[in-house]
Parts: C-alpha cells; structure tokens; sequence
C-alpha cells in the first residue's frame, strides 16, 4: 500500500515547530522513531514531553531534531492533509443517503461518502464501522480515542444489512463490544425509517443499545430525510403527526426507566419529531449537557436558552433598526419567538423571520442546513428586508462563502440588494446580529466535512 506523505502546509507562528526552524514543504518521517500512519499516531506520539523528530526538508536534506516540551504541548503544525492519511470512503448503498438523493451537476465533494472513524474523532461524524479492522479498533483503544460516533441504525443484523445493503453490515457489534470494554465514549444515531426500523425494532434496539451504558453516553433518533430526487432508490415514505407522537412516546418512556438507574436520559429525540407531532421542545435538562447538537437534538431548545440568557443581563433601550431573519421551515416559529423577547426590551428593534421553503432538494426537506442560495433569493426577491439580511451559518460550505448550489454570499447580496451577515451559532450571536452589535460583517461557515449524514449541522 502506498504511505502517506505527511507535507507541513503551515507553521504557528511563535510555536516550538517555528523555533525548530520548521517551514510549509516539509515531510515529518517519523517521531520517537515511529513512522506515523495517520493523524492519531500523530497526535497521540507528540504528547510526550521529550520528542525526536525526524524531518526531510525540500532540498533532500533530513533533521533529526530533538524537542523538549510541556505534556500534551502542540507542536504548531498544520499539515496539508489533516487526516495524514486518505479519507475513507463509504462501503454501503443505504436505503435512507442523502448523498444518494442529490441532483446531478452538484460540486464533487457532495458526492463523496465518508465513513471515516477518524473524522468521527475529529469532526463528530458518525460513522457505520463496516470499514474499520481490527487493526483500527486496536489503535482506537490503545490512544483511548474518543468520543467515537457510530451510525446504529438497528441492532438488528439481519435488518442493518438490508437497510445498509451491505452483507457483512451485521457484523459490527463485536466491534463495539471491543469498544465498550475499553471504556471508549461512545455516541448513537439512528436514522428512522417507516416500515423499517421504527414500531418493535426501534424497541429492540433501545433495549439492546442500553446494555452498552454507561460509555454509549446517548442515542438520538432522527427522522429520514427525503429529497425530491430519489427515482430508482428503495421506496420511503415520510411519518405523519401521529406516528412522530408514537416514537416521542417511545423514547420517553425508556427515558423515564433509564434516568433514574443512569442519570442519563440516553435516548434521545431530535426536534423534528416533536414539531412534527405539535409537541412542546422537552426542557434542558432531558438533553443531558445536549450530547446530540449535531443531530438536531435539543438545538431548538439550547436558542431559546441562550437567546433568554443574554437577554437576562441587558437592560434594553430605544434604538431603531429592521433585519430580516432567513432559515428553513423547521426553525421559524422558534425563531419568531426570540424575535419576541428581544422586541420586548428593544421595542424599536423588528426582526422578520422569513421561512424558506426548500424547492430545490423538496418541500419535505425544512432543516436551515440544506436552505440553497437560488431558493433564498427567488423567495426573497422584492420583499422589504430593512437594514440587512441574516443568515444562520449552517446555511454555507465550510472554507467557502457558497451554499450548496454554489451560489456564493456575494451573488446573493447582488440578487438581493442588501447586505447579508451570516450568524453564528449561540443564541447571543443571534441577539447581538439582531441588536446590530456584530463587530464586522463576516462569511463564517460551520466546520464540518460533507458527509453522507441526513441531519442538519447547526443552529437554526
């Protein structure tokens, strides 16, 4: 197999690989005399506090250089590959990818199916493990890694297998097994899927993914998402209000049995069931320290919180000025909400809240995350937006100010005539946009890698 060739792109300044004379172009070979695979290795071989390094500079010429340091001190490396390593791609044809149901003529990247347990590590992205060998579940548990996420599904073999279309897509709970007694953190996902998973099998795989309690520390359980292009895919068929209710009811009650034994509430629904079912967002303290943010679970619930916290330790006062909110179906009334309460101090202040409908990917699709540019700005075109325009940054690609139709900020800002901010994602982030108290306008972009996951990444 070819060997990864580990090029530095950029060094801290001020950092030990500055004071090493370090520089963009060089190779590390090896630490300790340990050739490095990947960026565990890396990680996990640099934390000593006396290092050799061993470095080939451009011209050929090799250091060997000896570094002392505190434990667990960075070097300041940044390398052109920050795996070290190929991205792993996706062995499954799953019946719920979202990749899958993408249009053609999208950028590459979109296409590209990860299922990299290192970017589980890195990123938090959840993963099958259908490609991970021994050999990486070794490494796994000899850096005592974590947390590592890992897309359940089902716990059913015979089921994952078909839901995965992959034959050995059963085989994996050896694996976890290896994990939990490891005592590797480890977080769920499940991906519902009517006539699939949910009703008796959802039951089977809460009750089985308990046994792996206390260090599988939650499990969310999100709906499919269902695109517009999905001619030729398995048939799926969206849930209503009712079933939605019967999956909250579900969950809860193996909450309420767990919480008391565990003090973890363990299973977890995202917020999609509950505004689907008209259901009140749970409290804060079901979502214990909101383990799942990036799987829609309690995001809702943490904005309002955050939104009322800030709002807590302001006085208010009489300025004037109008925005305009955008984000997708799903967030809106929560939104309009916040709006509310900072109206209510700031009665001079008004912040429209404009839902998107997502016309591109389908109107079944409500989450901000998949909210493209050119549905944004034929929406949106010709309405009064006041001062400026906002929007959450989830909206756009990380490392660019694009959506994911390629339609950048800019190209918006033209079609829109007015000045678009994009929005972190704390609820004081939000109230400071509102209120006109950003520092300067910037095009932040969530920092996730494009992945084959259905849920949204961000705050709404």
């Amino acid at each position: 197999m070819r060997k990864p060739t580990h090029k530095i792109a950029s060094v801290a300044p001020g950092s030990i690989a500055q004071e090493m004379e370090l520089a963009a172009g060089d190779i590390v070979l090896s630490v300790n005399g340990q050739e490095i695979e990947d960026v565990f290795d890396y990680h996990y071989l640099i934390n000593d506090e006396y290092l050799e390094l061993l470095v080939r500079k451009p011209d050929g010429e090799e250091w060997e250089l000896e570094i002392e340091k505190e434990f667990q001190e960075d070097l300041g490396i940044q390398f052109e590959n920050s795996l070290m390593d190929d991205y792993r791609s996706c062995r499954n044809h799953c019946i719920f990818c979202f990749i899958d149901q993408m249009p053609p003529g999208m950028r590459e990247t979109l296409y590209f199916k990860d299922d990299d347990a290192r970017l589980s590590f890195l990123q938090g992205n959840y993963v099958t493990l259908t490609n991970m060998s021994d050999h990486d579940i070794d490494r796994i548990i000899r850096y005592h890694l974590s947390p590592i996420n890992i897309s359940f599904q089902t716990t059913n073999p015979q089921l994952r297998c078909r839901m995965l279309h992959n034959r050995f897509a059963g085989d994996i709970f050896p694996k976890v097994q290896r994990l939990f007694e490891a005592g590797i953190e480890m977080n769920g996902q499940i991906v519902l899927c009517k006539g699939f998973n949910d009703g008796q099998e959802l039951e089977r795989s809460i009750r089985d993914l308990t046994g792996y309690l206390p260090h599988l520390k939650s499990v969310s359980v999100v709906p499919v998402g269902l695109s517009r292009f999905r001619e030729g895919l398995e048939p799926l068929e969206p849930f209503t209000a009712q079933e939605a209710a019967q999956v909250i009811d579900l969950v809860e009650s193996w909450q309420d049995k767990l919480f008391p034994q565990w003090g973890l509430h363990f299973i977890h629904c995202s917020d999609e069931w509950y505004l689907l079912a008209g259901r009140e967002i749970p409290q804060e303290e079901r979502y214990d320290g909101y383990l799942q943010l990036e799987n829609g679970v309690g995001m809702l619930r943490l904005l309002e919180e955050e939104v009322s916290q800030e709002l807590a330790g302001r006085t208010g006062d009489d300025r004037v000025r109008r925005v305009a909110l955008a984000t997708g179906l799903l967030a809106a009334p929560t939104l309009r909400r916040q709006m509310a309460k900072i109206q209510e101090k700031y009665p001079g202040v008004s912040a429209e809240v404009c839902a998107v409908r997502n016309d591109f990917f389908g109107t079944s699709i409500t989450v901000s995350g998949l909210v493209t540019g050119q549905d944004l700005t034929r929406q949106l075109a010709g309405r009064d937006l006041g001062e400026q325009l906002l929007i959450p940054c989830n909206m756009l690609r990380a490392g660019e100010n694009v959506f994911l139709d390629d339609m950048t900020v800019e190209m918006a800002e033209d079609a829109l005539q007015i000045s678009v901010d994009v929005v972190e994602t704390e609820g004081a982030d939000l109230v400071r946009a509102v209120l006109g108290e950003q520092k300067e306008t910037t095009h932040r972009r969530r920092q996730i890698y494009e992945q084959a996951d259905c849920s949204d990444c961000g705050k709404a």
